[in-house]
């Protein structure tokens, strides 16, 4: 999968350096809000939300920030009980197949700004089960490889109970069962191991190749304008891109 992990590498980098801060910290915030509400303000007993923590700590945000929204969500806020998670499913240019979540007070609203998002860029909105099936829930930490032995990540991984280590290009990605998640990130940690970045996410089963600088940039425009959604939290793809091709698209 060179150029997807290292587009997610990228994406961290650039959201953590953002000037948007704060409009990142309001999604993970929503994120935190939500699985907390839904599931109890104990990280131990809810999944979802152990991994809504994961992600908001990958992006270096404050620590009363998170507990301020498991508050909230553990609570009565309004803005907890109003916003529902929504799943699209479509193609981008090329045939790369996108799956898209969002956390949204207004199905309506975000249903016809998602739309317009894939037909603006060349995209086709489909139905449920449309591309999902393209796809596994896995747990995913990156980590640095010019910063981190081979050795001694696989081991540490391993022993927080990772399934698999692989390089791709200049990063190493390590891949978990979801509720593995939690563990495997503690133990590259405490082997002393700089992480990028640490979350669930959808992980391809099969990629398509984008070699070529402009295929490159039309599906990554799609990306861009996807996640440039308020109510959008993730997009997931399942482009190869080069990295030296991905490199250039993404400066």
């Amino acid at each position: 999968m060179s150029g997807h992990s290292k587009w997610s590498s990228i994406k961290h980098k650039k959201g953590a350096a953002d000037a948007k801060r704060g409009k990142l910290f309001s999604k993970l915030s929503r994120a935190i809000i939500v699985a907390a509400r839904e599931g109890g303000p104990d990280p131990a007993a809810n999944l979802a939300l152990a991994n809504a923590v994961e992600k908001a700590r990958s992006y270096s945000m404050p620590k009363e920030n998170i507990e301020r929204a498991i508050a909230r969500g553990s609570g009565t806020d309004s803005d907890a009980q109003a916003f529902e998670t929504v799943v699209y499913e479509g193609y981008g240019p090329n045939g790369v197949a996108l799956i898209v979540e969002a956390l949204t007070d207004n199905r309506n609203r975000t249903a016809s700004d998602v739309r317009h998002a894939f037909d603006k860029n060349d995209g086709n909105l489909g139905g449920s089960g449309a591309v999902s099936w393209l796809f596994e829930r896995r747990g995913v930490v990156l980590v640095d490889a010019d910063k981190a032995d081979e050795d001694e990540l696989t081991l540490a991984a391993a022993e927080g109970g990772a399934d698999d280590v692989t390089r791709d290009g200049s990063t190493f990605q390590v891949t978990s069962a979801p509720e593995a998640l939690v563990s495997v990130r503690e133990a590259i940690e405490d082997a002393g191991i700089e992480i990028e970045s640490a979350e669930l996410t959808m992980v391809p089963k099969t990629t398509i190749e984008l070699a070529d600088e402009s295929a490159a940039k039309k599906v990554l425009r799609l990306v861009d304008a996807l996640e440039e959604n308020d109510d959008v939290q993730d997009v997931y793809a399942n482009f190869d891109i080069p990295e030296q091709v991905l490199e250039a698209v993404a400066s």
